[in-house]
């Protein structure tokens, strides 16, 4: 029961269960001086379990863009049915590259190669954790990822990059088939013209083709999601995945939210712009949906969260879909 939540309780999730997390998972990965740091949480109970790859961003703190970041959404996946696998990535502070080679800051191709790898070794994962054996529905896979983390996790469902100031990097494709849905949390929107003259000196990876991703996603904003450090315009340069990925049949607008989207990356966390519990509940609640209903046959979640919303918390939200 969380007290702090109003109208945003009234959108549908399921019976909650208890939930375990399993800390430090590694896996040796070739090209990496430590191994892949990686936390799994899941329900106690349950098998066939869907799984969520989670990936993080490219934030201020030192401990969130890991492996131990993110509970609000880990632990409210977890807890409703989810198995969720998070890597400490290679742009991470505590445990990931240093930042002088080549690819910082945000190492976007190793990220990439990561989530591969994971899903390459999720047999070797199980098979290591009684508490998971036998557990894990191999066939229902599906990735979220915030901000730097939904720019990687958009390049899975089959977005293309091509980097201006990289030969190497043209329209380059990283689809990966095994993940069957996605959730695009506050991404980078077009490149080029709409960057601004900070991040077209120091983030020109940040050129997206989302025209190739055709796997079903979900993408999310806040409306008051303005980066001048990043774009030149306003907060609806996070939508564009939406307008342009043909595989991006819904978009949640969060109204009043930042790029915390109520606190999804911690708990009175330093990149909790705006947090908010009932924003943050939406956030957990309709991803959840989505998910329940892409992965699941005939699953009404979806299309239950978006009638509550509407009927119960559409001062607080609204979703598109196409």
């Amino acid at each position: 029961m969380n007290n702090l939540i109003d109208k945003s309780r009234l959108i549908p999730t399921g019976k909650r269960q208890p939930a375990i997390s399993i800390s430090s998972v590694t896996l040796p990965m070739p090209g990496r001086e430590q191994p892949l740091e990686i936390r799994i949480s899941a329900p106690i109970t349950g098998g066939d379990l869907p799984i969520i790859l989670l990936c993080h961003g490219h934030g201020p703190s030192l401990y969130l863009p890991s492996k131990d970041g993110y509970g609000p959404l880990v632990n409210f996946y977890a807890e409703h049915g989810f198995v969720v696998i998070q890597p400490t990535q290679a742009n991470s502070k505590v445990a990931g590259f240093t930042p002088d080679i080549p690819g910082a800051p945000l190492f976007w191709r190793a990220r990439i190669a990561e989530m591969k790898y994971i899903l390459d070794h999720l047999n070797e994962i199980e098979t290591q954790f009684p508490m998971v054996a036998g557990r894990l529905g191999h066939n229902k896979i599906a990735a979220v990822g915030h901000s730097a983390g939904a720019q990687t996790v958009g390049m899975l469902l089959g977005a293309r990059l091509d980097d201006p100031k990289d030969e190497t990097a043209k329209k380059v494709d990283a689809y990966e088939p095994r993940i069957k849905a996605g959730v695009l949390l506050a991404a980078p929107g077009k490149g080029g013209s709409d960057l601004s003259e900070f991040a077209w000196e120091h983030y020109s990876e940040l050129n997206p083709d989302y025209s190739q991703l055709m796997t079903r996603t979900l993408v999310v904003y806040g409306d008051q999601d303005v980066n001048p450090h990043l774009t030149v315009r306003g907060a609806d340069w996070h939508a564009d995945p939406y307008h342009l990925g043909p595989g991006c049949d819904s978009l949640l607008t969060l109204f009043g939210a930042k790029h915390g989207l109520g606190g999804i990356a911690g708990y009175d966390a330093k990149e909790t712009d705006d947090e908010d519990p009932d924003r943050l509940a939406i956030t957990q609640r309709m991803t959840w949906a989505y998910l329940n209903s892409v992965l699941s046959k005939d699953n009404s979640a979806w299309r239950d969260a978006c009638r509550a919303l509407t009927e119960h918390a559409g001062h607080l939200g609204s979703v598109e879909q196409k």
